[in-house]
């Protein structure tokens, strides 16, 4: 979701590992293990949590966690807590880490040391204040100003059950002691001056016997009035002086972590069409090396950074087929022996796998998910390498249902030809074509150059890390990981087609377990499987009836009046209804999402058996827009509106409102009958809260949000993967330019390369060089309207309005920065 800055959109993400963390206090009792947890936050809203590892002081958690940031935030905050054997979680330590700081950080794996968490230094908000010097007449008649120089608390009205309290009221300050002022403004000494503050603390009132808590405090230095002696500005509310002790180093241990903040500010479209235009023509480039894209791979440092934006932008486009057919035959063409076809970690490669993931996704899920569900919960033992094996353990009884499982899952994968996406299917079948044209004595290449995907980079890592595939949530426990890579390893051989299957098998006790599957009934199966989807023939995924589990989990749901049926995760609903609502129409349910429906049960275990409480058709969805806070004094709500009525769902955080939102407007984006306004806020008290109209069947006051594309695992911004691969070039300019540079000693020097220009594939110097020239001059363009956007942002900015609170120390030298450095001189 993106933020609208004057014509300009901002989006923001990040890609978090969470490895492990080390040192932990042991706990204070005789067993002195913890089980523990952690959780991502933004600021101190939850996000994201791992699962939780029993009885260690160094937990390992290996857990990837990705999200679009839907909102402004201050701190990428990591929690760890402790479960206790009464269930009860406590916290340990924290690491939070500033907005601007995370580009330290970028990419690299880092220990952080926690950090004690205490309610004085969790803090968020900001608050606005006015300070104006009074003109008052002393009793000898001269006017002066009058300001507090004495400690004097004044206190507040409690501003009860909301979070943006407004509370307009007006306190004056008088000194205690005889100051008189000749001069019209604020005129004392500067070291007086230094230690007059005014200090602002925010509290929620409780009834409780703990008393009240803390939100947050300014300080403000009364110079701040100046010459005018008028001061009006917003303020991030600050921890207390005393609120972030220091510790020690590991002395609640640390946590090491992997961050990749990224954040893209796009322009309207028609600022990226010359670039954007000659991405688009790379699959029509001879040779294909000279193209934009290809030259991309050839100076970013790992082909992944190209590959991931290169595939979404002709993905979104159409043109992936073309584009990847051009690679691949070029690469086929410089390959040497058959047997390596494909096996290294090349721009088709990558960019080959990014394809799988985004249009596959679904297939996955629908093909390996209810077993890998059921290995995980069963924790049937499958250990087969005799040293491994457990006391309890019978060797004979694991390799049998670790045999049933691999049986299970090949037949699975080698049935499942006709789901697999055209837009695979398509790719295979120019794989399969090149291979044969190029390796036309062997046989079995225009097999090999086919499973060298679908097997060994698709079903096999998938089965291997369903967690990295979302088929699970999290990574799997020890034993079962085990279990997944004894089945990962079978199938990706069973799959390779290799003449010598055993020889495959560095351990004796695979090679042995893999005599049950030396038949020919698994070699001609794979063959019949790659003959399938490498054909020409297109099939229609939407003839497949077997319905696909697109998300589920717990949320909030308004119940009011509400009676049909249907079935997902926890959210909180509430249908809309005529009267006033009350937290007791609050309640959990389980809400779940297939692309025939969306349904919820009373909870996670009547899923399973029992029918739904509601189910609503995906025909019958109008519209899936967020509900304006104010409706109910809730934050991350949400409206799924239908003919009759309209659903109102809380989630549980805004990342995950945020995903429920996009994943429904997708799913129902080609219904007929969807709407084109809707009402933001809810139908309450005989009136619509937006528009007050009466009529509740009365037309939406606002534009229902759209554009979106139908199929929802290819939902692609081309702007964003524009700005994105700009963002590319501009990094590796640098190399762009030693391109340059060994295009023109190839072209007047016909001979060796010099050795600094080896790494770049340069099949044709002078197409080449015309390429690299449109696209230095393209990115030279965009970047001097980047840079002019910024000059003009920070010239507009104002340093204490509600958007840019004082408070971060860091914002006005951040932006003086960006808006007077350039990147690269081109």
């Amino acid at each position: 979701m993106a933020v609208e800055e004057e014509g300009l959109r901002v989006f923001q993400s990040v890609k978090i590992k969470i490895g492990e963390a080390k040192n932990i206090p042991p706990y204070p009792g005789p067993n002195k293990m913890r089980d523990c947890y952690c959780t991502v936050n933004l600021d101190q809203e939850e996000v994201f949590r791992t699962k939780t590892i029993e009885k260690s002081l160094c937990p390992f958690y290996g857990e990837d966690f990705y999200c679009e940031i839907p909102r402004s935030f201050r701190h990428l905050s990591f929690y760890i807590f402790d479960r206790d054997v009464f269930r009860r979680d406590s916290s340990i330590g924290k690491v939070a880490v500033k907005k601007e700081d995370l580009q330290k950080y970028h990419g690299k794996d880092h220990w952080f040391p926690l950090q004690p968490v205490c309610a004085d230094s969790e803090v968020q908000g900001k608050v606005h204040l006015e300070l104006r010097l009074s003109e008052v007449i002393t009793d000898s008649g001269v006017v002066c100003h009058k300001l507090a120089t004495r400690s004097e608390a004044k206190k507040t009205k409690v501003k009860r059950k909301t979070n943006n309290p407004q509370f307009d009221e007006v306190f004056f300050f008088e000194v205690t002691k005889p100051l008189s002022y000749t001069k019209r403004q604020f005129d004392v000494e500067e070291d007086d001056v230094d230690k007059l503050a005014l200090k602002v603390d925010l509290w929620n009132a409780s009834n409780l016997k703990f008393g009240d808590e803390f939100l947050g405090e300014v300080r403000m230095p009364l110079k701040v009035l100046g010459q005018s002696g008028v001061h009006d500005a917003w303020y991030f509310l600050q921890p207390r002086d005393n609120g972030n002790k220091s510790v020690k180093a590991d002395e609640l241990g640390s946590l090491r972590l992997n961050i990749v903040y990224t954040e893209d500010h796009v322009f309207p479209t028609e600022h990226y069409n010359p670039l954007r235009d000659l991405l688009l023509q790379s699959a029509h480039v001879k040779p294909v090396s000279a193209s934009a894209a290809h030259i991309l791979g050839e100076v970013c440092r790992e082909k992944q950074e190209a590959a991931v934006p290169l595939v979404r932008l002709f993905l979104h486009y159409g043109k992936i087929v073309p584009f990847l057919s051009a690679i691949a035959h070029a690469e086929i063409n410089r390959t040497q022996d058959p047997n390596t076809i494909f096996r290294g970690n090349s721009l088709t490669s990558k960019c080959i796998d990014e394809t799988m993931k985004l249009a596959g996704m679904h297939y996955l899920r629908v093909t390996l998910k209810p077993i890998i569900d059921e290995i995980c919960t069963d924790h049937k033992p499958c250990e087969i390498d005799p040293v491994k094996l457990k006391e309890s353990e019978n060797l004979d009884t694991n390799r049998e249902n670790l045999r049933q499982y691999v049986d299970r899952i090949f037949n699975v994968i080698t049935s499942s030809g006709v789901s697999c996406p055209t837009v695979m299917c398509d790719i295979f079948f120019s794989l399969r074509e090149s291979a044969a044209s190029r390796f036309q004595v062997d046989p079995d290449v225009r097999y090999t150059a086919v499973s060298s995907f679908i097997f060994l980079r698709f079903f096999a890592p998938a089965i291997l890390s369903p967690n990295l595939f979302h088929l699970r949530p999290h990574h799997p426990d020890p034993c079962t990981s085990r279990t997944l890579t004894l089945i990962s390893k079978t199938i990706q051989t069973l799959g390779s087609l290799a003449k010598s299957k055993s020889a495959n098998f560095k351990e004796s006790y695979m090679a042995a377990f893999y005599d049950y599957f030396n038949e020919q009934k698994y070699a001609d199966a794979v063959k019949n499987f790659l003959d399938l989807i490498s054909s020409s023939a297109r099939w229609d995924q939407k003839s497949i009836e077997t319905p696909i589990m697109l998300k589920e989990g717990s949320v909030k749901l308004v119940i009011k009046r509400f009676d049909a049926k249907g079935s997902g995760r926890f959210m909180i609903k509430r249908a809309q209804g005529r009267n006033r609502f009350g937290l007791k129409n609050f309640k959990k349910r389980w809400f779940r999402l297939t692309n025939h429906e969306f349904t919820y049960h009373k909870t996670k275990g009547n899923a399973k058996g029992e029918g739904a409480l509601c189910s609503i058709p995906i025909e019958n969805i109008l519209a899936v827009e967020r509900l304006e806070e104010e409706s109910f004094k809730m934050k991350n709500m949400f409206q799924v509106i239908q003919p009759e009525r309209a659903l109102y769902i809380q989630a549980n955080n805004c990342v995950e409102a945020r995903d429920w939102i996009d994943i429904l407007t997708k799913v129902s984006q080609c219904n007929r009958k969807r709407l084109s306004t809707y009402h933001p806020s809810a139908y309450l008290n005989g009136h619509w809260l937006c528009c007050k109209l009466s009529a509740d069947t009365a037309p939406g006051c606002t534009p229902c949000t759209g554009g979106l594309p139908a199929n929802i695992q290819l939902d692609v911004d081309g702007d964003r993967e524009t700005e994105r691969i700009y963002s590319l070039y501009s990094t590796y300019m640098s190399k762009l330019v030693k391109m340059q540079e060994a295009c023109g000693s190839k072209s007047v020097y016909d001979g060796p390369e010099q050795e600094e220009y080896s790494t770049f594939v340069i099949d044709d110097p002078q197409e080449t060089y015309k390429t690299l020239r449109l696209v230095i001059s393209a990115v030279q363009t965009l970047e001097q309207q980047h840079m002019q956007y910024k000059r003009d942002k920070f010239r507009k900015t104002k340093y204490g309005s509600q958007e840019y609170p004082i408070g971060d120390q860091s914002f006005q030298c951040y932006i003086r920065q960006q808006s007077e450095s350039s990147t690269y001189s081109i």
